[in-house]
């Protein structure tokens, strides 16, 4: 297993195309809170140092990525337009998405418990690591070095033709419910997973005879947010 987890870590960094000269800022930004939680050491006793705090940094370093980019992208676009967009960037999903054509999934460094529940497939997970990641290279590198790993990590969400973006996606599934005679959307927790300080929650949203759909968020209303978002996604609103 550790064997495979290097290889992964070996296989990740060839598609970052970034060569650290401090590994260890790297090997944090691939640890999850789950590894020490409880205790702050792993199982054979070493103080866990997990990515928390770069994920922090690199949530704002993400984000001055891409405003930047939109910026010299889209030079006619007005504040509300880029926000959209911008929004759809930065997103737990857009940046999951970047994660799993990484690879970073099996290059992650999860708790037992984590990983059999599915850590390395995990929306959250996933994202907020490709947010470590990021920050890791921005440590490592500077920002030349982050930008261009962003440019070429996230070329593929650059390129995408921007989605509408709902400002309250829970008030727009109800007013759609009501206008297609359905009854109002209910919301239901799924899941919850990950520590006191840093949870996951899985929400499940339903109306009436639709078939019901589960998405993720770092509280409750964020994931009854997502969820909204992804039955009007799937239903062909958005």
């Amino acid at each position: 297993m550790a064997n495979a987890r290097a290889e992964a870590i070996a296989a990740l960094v060839r598609r970052l195309d970034h060569s650290f000269s401090d590994p260890a800022l790297l090997e944090q930004a691939l640890t999850h809170p789950s590894v020490g939680e409880g205790s702050g050491r792993d199982p054979s006793g070493r103080v866990v140092v997990d990515n928390q705090r770069l994920e922090f940094l690199g949530d704002r370093v993400l984000g001055l990525l891409v405003a930047e980019r939109l910026m010299a992208d889209y030079q006619t676009a007005n504040e509300g337009e880029m926000s959209s967009r911008l929004h759809a960037l930065v997103d737990k999903s857009a940046c999951a998405r970047v994660a799993e054509k990484l690879g970073v999934g099996p290059a992650l460094r999860l708790s037992p418990g984590e990983s059999k529940q599915g850590g390395r497939r995990r929306e959250g997970v996933l994202g907020d690591a490709m947010e470590a990641i990021l920050a890791a290279v921005y440590l490592d590198g500077g920002y030349q070095a982050v930008r261009t790993v962003f440019d070429r990590a996230w070329a593929d969400e650059l390129a995408a033709p921007p989605s509408r973006s709902l400002a309250n996606p829970k008030s727009a599934l109800q007013e759609w419910a009501l206008g297609r005679g359905l009854p109002l959307p209910s919301y239901r927790i799924a899941g919850r997973v990950g520590s006191d300080h840093a949870p996951t929650f899985t929400v499940e949203v339903a109306i009436g005879s639709l078939t019901p759909l589960t998405a993720e968020g770092r509280s409750r209303q964020d994931a009854e947010k997502a969820a909204a978002t992804a039955l009007l996604k799937r239903e062909g609103v958005i």
